[in-house]
């Protein structure tokens, strides 16, 4: 019996048939990674100095976080849910959010203690779910997902320049509060990750 390749099936069209790796959704994925590097070099690029180039690497960074949205929203309704997606929509999460993360530390403006604890627990879960990958494939949870939108409000205030706009102290409120609850949202999704993972191991 030939197995059918998983290159095979639905792009964009709804269906039951089995959708192909190479789907929207999953492109999409693709080309957030893809755009991650433009990302980090507009970031270093600026210096520090909060220009423009700051500027449009932070709204290219929210746009990369956000289209997170957008290609699990086409994948759900339109039934084009993979395992390949399941997979690599959290490792693009991961690859733009420790980029932002790493960036901000090489600059200063973010202690590396905090990028440190972030990379551990990211390199960590994703080391493991693609060594499970033969066997299971699980797929982001909701304290996951809030753990990257917290890390995304946080990263994206940090790399917006929010002091100049609205001033030192409520700039440095908003960051102290929001990379707080992204970090907590962090370890909490870790360990919840790990509890996740007890079951389908035994």
């Amino acid at each position: 019996m030939s197995i059918l390749s998983p290159w095979r099936g639905r792009v964009w069209a709804r269906g039951e048939t089995p959708a192909s790796v190479a789907s929207v959704p999953n492109l999409i994925s693709v080309v957030r990674v893809v755009l991650t590097p433009l990302f980090v070099w507009l970031v270093l690029d600026d210096a520090g100095e909060m220009g423009s180039t700051r500027v449009v690497a932070a709204v290219l960074f929210i746009v990369l976080i956000a289209t997170d949205f957008v290609d699990g929203h086409i994948a759900r309704s339109r039934n084009l849910v993979t395992d390949f997606g399941k997979l690599f929509d959290p490792i693009a999460d991961k690859a733009i959010t420790g980029a932002g993360f790493v960036v901000l530390s090489i600059l200063g403006e973010l202690p590396w203690w905090i990028t440190i604890l972030v990379l551990v627990r990211e390199i960590g879960i994703t080391v493991h779910r693609l060594a499970i990958a033969s066997d299971v494939v699980i797929p982001a949870t909701w304290p996951g997902k809030a753990k990257t939108w917290a890390q995304a409000v946080a990263l994206s205030a940090a790399l917006l320049p929010l002091a100049a706009w609205i001033g030192e102290t409520p700039a440095g409120i908003v960051h102290v509060v929001t990379m707080t609850i992204a970090v907590v949202l962090t370890i909490v999704s870790g360990l919840e990750y790990v509890w996740h993972v007890r079951p389908r191991r035994r």
